[in-house]
């Protein structure tokens, strides 16, 4: 018997135009207007997340402990600088209150820290691995409690950490960030089932070789870390900032709603783990 088949089924079609466009002009992402605070932002990803944030229509502040780097990036992305030392925990309210006097309650927060140092795992101190646990597990969660309350109370809320591809596959000279940026996914994780019936999600993007100052600096060149990812990504190149932030603000967006408790890697492919 012959299948139904369609007058033409099979025949040669014309291939349809192609057309390119920016997605921003047809995604409505709902961030305008919020409040979003991005730490550590003074450059690399930071920056470049709070810049999206700022084009989606929000605003942001944006926080380091270099007043200079701060302000100059605020100046080149219309955002609003603060200076704040993540790892000065008791500075944290004030810091708080001077973004919310500014621009109001915040309803976006972007962790974003720097990485702590790397060498053999064996080498650190005491007071490193002290140090590390304060900036990446302890500055972070200092803000978060003092930010999602108000998120509950008014059904929306967005915390997004920005952690690495290492807390999936360890990285041999990074022990402190492997070991504290997979702490904090642990509680975020915990966080993001109490507080998901309240409109807030809680999420972490995983970055992997993105074309960074410090991914820079850590091969010794940009052409050695061209050369680097061209052998070991699949994608044969590292990422921009810029594709690290595009999906940083979908996982703050509202369209990003039913999108909570997980990681997203962005790292082209390289980390093998399912």
């Amino acid at each position: 018997m012959t299948p139904p088949y369609p007058p033409g089924f099979g025949a040669k079609r014309p291939q349809p135009e192609l057309h390119t466009f920016t997605l921003r002009g047809h995604m409505d992402l709902g961030l305008s207007g919020r409040v979003a605070l991005v730490t550590g932002a003074s450059k690399g990803i930071g920056r470049g997340i709070a810049a999206e944030l700022v084009s989606e229509g929000a605003r942001v502040a944006i926080s380091s402990r270099s007043r200079e780097r701060i302000e100059a990036a605020a100046r080149e992305i219309g955002a609003a600088p603060f200076v704040h030392d993540s790892a000065d925990l008791d500075a944290v309210p004030e810091f708080l209150s001077a973004v919310e006097s500014e621009l109001g309650q915040v309803d976006v927060y972007v962790a974003n820290t720097g990485g702590p140092p790397y060498g053999p795992p064996l080498d650190f101190t005491r007071e490193q691995w002290e140090a590390a646990y304060r900036e990446l597990v302890l500055a972070p969660m200092a803000i978060i409690e003092r930010v999602v309350s108000g998120m509950r109370e008014r059904g929306f809320g967005r915390i997004l950490s920005v952690a690495s591809s290492a807390v999936r596959e360890p990285i041999q000279p990074l022990i402190l960030s492997n070991s504290h940026r997979a702490a904090l996914l642990g509680a975020l994780k915990t966080l993001a089932r109490e507080v998901a019936s309240d409109g807030v999600t809680v999420n972490s993007v995983l970055p992997g070789r993105i074309a960074t100052d410090r991914m820079i600096d850590s091969a010794g060149s940009r052409e050695n870390a061209e050369r680097a990812a061209a052998e070991l990504v699949p994608a044969g190149r590292l990422g921009t900032v810029e594709e690290m932030a595009a999906v940083a603000a979908f996982l703050c967006s509202e369209r990003a709603s039913y999108v909570t408790g997980t990681t997203v890697l962005v790292d082209g492919g390289v980390t093998q783990s399912v």
